[in-house]
């Protein structure tokens, strides 16, 4: 657990140039735009935003008027999400937790929880998906998107591109996609620097499962589309616009009669 937080740490000010305020490309103009329609308006709601980062999502809810609660196990990226609420006062708290342990969060505080792209990098997700159940009120929203696990489990997933002139056929080459296991995401953060970190590949059903067990029921799936920046910007694209690789996932707390 510590190891993998350490690698977050070591690169939290590389990430918080990566991301910014609005978001990198793959975030702005492929994953939030569904995501944020998802969540709809979130004006006067008391909002959770778990593995928060450098809190740029925080800050756009609460612009809008959401009242924000952000939470990461990086305490260096912590600290730079709290480094613009000085700089900006939006009246979001941060906390330096793990959300598999919400010790400091209330029972029924929240109407509703966000996890942008962070559940593959919690080693205990299904303790993290109790532990917003219960920070979420009865018939709360949980929102979290992923990587897509039937499209890119990690390190067992590839394009495999086919040129026949005039024609080009893209294919997505998987394995282990049934398989519970970590593997490492590599990211280049400088000229010559490169950092891993861990990620967790669990099938879709896996992911099911959980939030049954934990109280909450599926209401909706969807699986992000490029936008026509993200067309116009990155080569994979055209590709991604025929087999997606990431998926959102609603999903409701059911209210205990």
């Amino acid at each position: 657990m510590q190891e993998d937080i350490k690698a977050w740490e070591s690169m939290a000010r590389w990430w918080d140039e990566k991301i910014g305020d609005n978001g990198d490309l793959w975030h702005r103009a492929l994953i939030d735009p569904p995501l944020l329609k998802l969540l709809g308006n979130v004006k006067g709601r008391r909002v959770l935003d778990i593995a928060c980062g450098n809190g740029y999502l925080s800050r756009r809810l609460a612009r809008i008027g959401a009242l924000v609660t952000g939470i990461d196990a990086s305490a260096s990226i912590v600290a730079i999400a709290e480094g613009y609420e000085v700089e900006e006062p939006l009246g979001i708290t941060y906390y330096h937790r793990d959300a598999a342990c919400l010790d400091t969060l209330e029972d029924e505080s929240f109407d509703v929880a966000l996890c942008n792209m962070g559940l593959m990098s919690i080693k205990d997700t299904e303790r993290a998906i109790h532990e917003t159940a219960r920070v979420l009120k009865p018939k709360g929203r949980f929102i979290a998107s992923i990587s897509h696990p039937c499209f890119d489990p990690i390190e067992s997933a590839l394009w495999v591109v086919e040129r026949a002139y005039p024609s080009t056929t893209v294919w997505r080459k998987i394995g282990r996609y049934r398989d519970v296991f970590s593997g490492w995401v590599f990211w280049r953060t400088g000229k010559d620097g490169v950092t891993k970190t861990r990620e967790y590949h669990r099938p879709l059903s896996w992911y099911f499962r959980a939030l049954k067990n934990a109280g909450f029921v599926v209401t909706a799936l969807e699986e992000p589309e490029p936008t026509q920046e993200f067309l116009d910007k990155d080569d994979q694209g055209q590709w991604i616009a025929q087999i997606p690789m990431h998926c959102i996932i609603e999903a409701r707390k059911l209210a205990i009669e």
